[in-house]
């Protein structure tokens, strides 16, 4: 009966549809209250009347509540639109930074949403009451929005991505904005706003450019720029030299013997061997220099040129006796000797820039030697691009053949001296290898027009051609065959 159901009418409900939390519960009818009595189970005295009465009422209730449902029903709806609306004005866009420790903050707005409404991308759950983050064209909870490299939630306004996945703007940073391998301090943007660094084309070191006029050492050698906290030696002639290097560094003269004892071999297994004993001198950049001017033809390899083919008589100032490392890591006490060529042939000498590593060396005394053969074989006068060419097809073909060494026992075989040398310190072949790929990298990619140009012309006529019969068509033509 209508009266009995408004005796339980006395507490509030909360009518929730989804997750929204509606406060409509005391819904207490205005009319007033009947209630029966409670002094015992006779009716008053007016009972038919009192029973028409209540029944009365309970039908008015009755039409009344369906009347009321419907009015809910559409304040219900009303209300539901309203919360979106709001939702979707405070959706906080960039995500929120929670309290850490005894840190102030600010915390947004909660915002209420239904259930199944959102899916974390996190962990692939609803999202409940509470905040939610929307980013990256998803929806996450503020815990699950972490950071790809530490794993920890994401608490700045700000963030970065790679690819689909968040990082704080420092760890992005510090994965991926390039290091000075120099300083090893993070690469400056320039002034329009770009990460500009210069980056070696072998080694792929990438370094700040500045490092480029602020007298960073570079090895003369291998090219590289040398980390701050990297040692590295300085020579008497203002070269420097990387520690690396030095493992396989020739200093003198008699250091040197047995290199050329190896590549006279290596010509001869080509069917080359060379008829006169041809002296062999290491000596200082000066020295070299001076020669260099002595001579009255010829074509040298700027901006420095580390060895000569000699023709004319001189006195030349040869390294009798290696340095030893001093003070500062610097070369001291090296002894030198004069030596005074005598015409017998057409060469007088072949002349090297010493402290250069062992693989370096003998390229640049391979390539000479190419030049004493031509000479000494009798070939006439050759343009520069056809004679350096052929020399430099040479000094790959050395060191193309080292490399291919199966037992790598030949990169350490200079001398007995550099191979102690490189026992002591622990030489690993595998930078030795790495440096001769160096070298014949330098070679194949020279843009000059003589030395580049006439190698890549050369090789291509060797590979096609066989080496004799490129030689037999340089004899007759001067000109690489085709």
């Amino acid at each position: 009966m209508g009266w009995l159901s408004k005796i339980f009418k006395t507490s509030d409900h909360k009518i929730s549809e989804g997750h929204y939390h509606n406060s409509h519960a005391n819904y207490k009818d205005d009319a007033d209250s009947y209630t029966p009595s409670t002094s015992g189970d006779v009716w008053p005295k007016s009972e038919d009347e009192d029973i028409d009465r209540a029944i009365a009422l309970s039908l008015v209730e009755e039409n009344q509540k369906g009347s009321g449902v419907n009015d809910y029903k559409s304040q219900l709806e009303e209300d539901e639109q309203l919360a979106r609306a709001i939702e979707q004005s405070l959706i906080v866009e960039s995500p929120p930074r929670p309290r850490y420790g005894n840190e102030n903050m600010h915390q947004p707005v909660p915002l209420y949403f239904p259930m199944g409404y959102r899916i974390c991308a996190g962990c692939n759950t609803e999202i409940g009451y509470g905040r939610y983050l929307n980013c990256l064209n998803t929806f996450w909870h503020p815990e699950c929005f972490r950071c790809r490299a530490c794993n920890l939630p994401i608490s700045d306004y700000e963030f970065s991505t790679s690819g689909n996945y968040p990082y704080h703007k420092s760890c992005y940073k510090e994965s991926y904005h390039p290091k000075c391998d120099v300083c090893k301090h993070f690469i400056p943007t320039n002034h329009a706003g770009l990460i500009e660094y210069r980056a070696h084309p072998f080694w792929i070191q990438k370094y700040c450019p500045t490092h480029e006029h602020d007298n960073t050492p570079r090895c003369c050698s291998c090219e590289r720029m040398e980390p701050r906290e990297a040692g590295y030696i300085g020579l008497n002639d203002g070269r420097k030299l990387c520690l690396e290097c030095l493992d396989s560094a020739i200093m003198d003269t008699n250091e040197c013997q047995p290199l050329y004892t190896d590549i006279q071999k290596f010509y001869e297994s080509l069917n080359m061997k060379l008829d006169q004993q041809v002296p062999l001198l290491l000596v200082e950049r000066q020295a070299l220099n001076e020669a260099r001017e002595g001579e009255k033809n010829g074509h040298y390899h700027m901006p420095e040129t580390r060895g000569l083919c000699l023709s004319e008589e001189q006195t030349i100032s040869s390294i009798s006796r290696r340095p030893r490392l001093g003070t500062g890591n610097r070369a001291m006490d090296m002894r030198t000797q004069p030596y005074k060529l005598t015409r017998r042939c057409d060469v007088t000498a072949i002349l090297i820039l010493f402290g250069l590593p062992r693989l370096l060396t003998g390229s640049i005394l391979a390539h000479e030697m190419m030049h004493a053969w031509l000479r000494l074989r009798g070939y006439q006068t050759l343009s520069q691009d056809v004679e350096e060419g052929i020399c430099q097809v040479l000094a790959h073909m050395w060191l193309e053949s080292e490399l291919s060494s199966a037992s790598g026992s030949n990169l350490l075989s200079a001398s007995s001296s550099s191979a102690s040398y490189a026992s002591r310190k622990g030489k690993s072949p595998a930078f030795e290898r790495k440096l001769g790929e160096f070298f014949m990298h330098q070679i194949e990619s020279d843009i000059s027009p003589v030395y580049g140009d006439g190698f890549r012309a050369g090789q291509i006529a060797v590979r096609k051609y066989g080496l004799q019969k490129t030689l037999n068509h340089i004899w007759m033509t001067g000109t690489f065959p085709f």
